[in-house]
């Protein structure tokens, strides 16, 4: 559920990248950020080590303009993709509105999807993202689904470090949250 301030008059909703490291939630949080105006776009944090690997999170708020006297924010988060942080993934994830999972499309890091994947798509909106489809033999479209048993989201063919893809996945889950708030 959306942070709701009546005081403040302002609705944020919580969009989470998620996935295996090196998928590429850094770049595609960069190329948003990037992509936004910034009369829209706050300052972008990135917390990383010094191989340029996410920390603890990265992090931009965004604001949407006005609904019935609301400010309307997203607060845009990644998560550290590496194994050993899973317990910092799941902090961030909590009170998620929708989440990004991106995958790298590299044949042999199908088993880091399967390992990283523990996002229950039925608490909220998830969207699928095939991230780096320019490497050589791209795994098949619908693959993940498949193996993790999703039904019916939403996937995209993306190459980040272009830009490619980036902006459809972000507006495919930010109207997937706003029309379940809206319900």
């Amino acid at each position: 559920m959306p942070y709701i301030g009546i005081e403040n008059r302002e609705v944020v909703f919580k969009i989470v990248y998620y996935g295996p490291g090196m998928s590429g939630k850094t770049t595609n949080l960069v190329k948003v950020h990037e992509a936004l105006s910034r009369t829209v776009r706050g300052d972008m944090i990135v917390l990383d080590t010094a191989e340029e690997r996410t920390l603890f999170f990265d992090f931009f708020p965004m604001e949407l303009g006005s609904v019935n006297g609301f400010t309307v924010r997203f607060y845009m988060y990644t998560v550290p993709g590496q194994v050993y942080y899973a317990a910092s993934r799941r902090v961030i994830l909590e009170g998620a509105d929708g989440v990004v999972f991106v995958a790298d499309s590299q044949p042999h890091r199908m088993e880091d999807h399967l390992r990283s994947y523990d996002v229950d798509a039925s608490t909220f909106p998830v969207a699928l993202q095939y991230n780096k489809r320019d490497c050589p033999a791209p795994i098949p479209l619908g693959l993940l689904e498949q193996k993790l048993q999703l039904k019916s989201i939403p996937s995209f063919e993306a190459v980040a470090t272009e830009g490619r893809g980036v902006m459809e996945t972000i507006r495919a889950v930010s109207r997937e949250v706003v029309k379940r708030f809206e319900l």
